[in-house]
């Protein structure tokens, strides 16, 4: 394994490493505006939601690596302390990675990306019309991480108000629908990630009731070659150990008894194997059930 002392890098190379496995991230379309009425617009991807309540999100301006700038962004908070961020989706990225451009002071981003103003209700800036997402915010405080080129200024700033383009949400209009609203992170370099029914996947977790532990497995499926770590976190996730049910029936299950009843290390091969692809499928109950069947050989 490679090892990185960040003390012994240059400050573009610690960005370059720590944005490519820091990854994916969210992107915060901030438009701002300062006090003589003229309006920025910028993405951050040093940026995520901290507390629901009170509802703080924090994004970072950094200073630029190149010569220790700072962004009209940060100028603009730092003179009216409001922002609204409008959350980046598939639709908007080509017109979000243009404003990104280093344009002078006083040039409106919104006419150079083709992007349209919508008035916010509790804030100066400006709303993103096309964004599905926007939240209204009162920026709180603004931490300087440092005062060198690559140091971050968190702002910290409360949710004041959230807009919600219907067509994301769910039918009966409760949530957003993740498979709706195609979301867009930021990882190294040029790449993104969008969120989308080819990549979406669920995680049960336990919420009041306590997963048995990895540890409470029986040691032929804790030390199997052949189930996942993956796996074993599933298996591991019920909140107590399972029983055979006698009433469970399976062909695969059967051919795997009839076949290898006289080779029993080949028999928990393959019923590992059935287990694994049961898992990667979603079916824990079932698995265990193939699992368990091997203990009572």
């Amino acid at each position: 394994m490679l090892t990185l002392e960040l003390n012994n890098l240059k400050t573009v190379e610690k960005q370059n490493w720590l944005q490519h496995a820091i990854a994916p991230r969210p992107i915060a379309f901030a438009s701002t505006i300062d006090k003589a009425g003229n309006v920025n617009l910028s993405p951050f991807s040093f940026f995520n939601m901290f507390s629901s309540s009170p509802p703080i999100i924090i994004f970072s301006p950094a200073r630029r690596v190149r010569d220790n700038t700072t962004k009209h962004t940060l100028q603009n908070i730092e003179e009216v302390p409001e922002v609204v961020i409008n959350i980046c989706d598939y639709d908007m990225v080509q017109q979000i990675s243009l404003a990104s451009c280093e344009f002078p002071k006083g040039v409106d981003e919104f006419i150079k990306t083709g992007f349209t103003k919508q008035a916010a209700l509790h804030v100066k800036p400006p709303m993103v019309k096309e964004a599905k997402v926007k939240l209204e915010c009162k920026v709180l405080e603004i931490k300087p991480l440092g005062n060198e080129g690559g140091a971050g200024n968190l702002v910290i700033a409360e949710v004041i108000c959230m807009h919600v383009e219907e067509s994301i949400l769910n039918e009966d209009h409760s949530m957003i629908d993740q498979l709706k609203f195609h979301q867009v992170a930021r990882l190294g370099g040029n790449w993104y990630s969008v969120v989308n029914e080819h990549n979406l996947f669920q995680v049960p977790k336990p919420n009041v009731q306590l997963g048995i532990g990895v540890d409470a497995l029986p040691e032929s499926i804790r030390n199997s070659n052949i189930l996942t770590g993956n796996n074993i976190g599933m298996l591991a996730n019920v909140h107590e150990l399972p029983l055979i049910d006698a009433a469970f029936e399976d062909d695969k299950l059967k051919n795997i008894f009839q076949y290898y009843s006289l080779m029993p290390d080949e028999m928990e091969k393959e019923l590992h194997m059935y287990a694994k692809e049961l898992l990667d499928a979603g079916r824990v109950r079932e698995a265990w059930q193939v699992l368990l069947s091997g203990t009572i050989l």
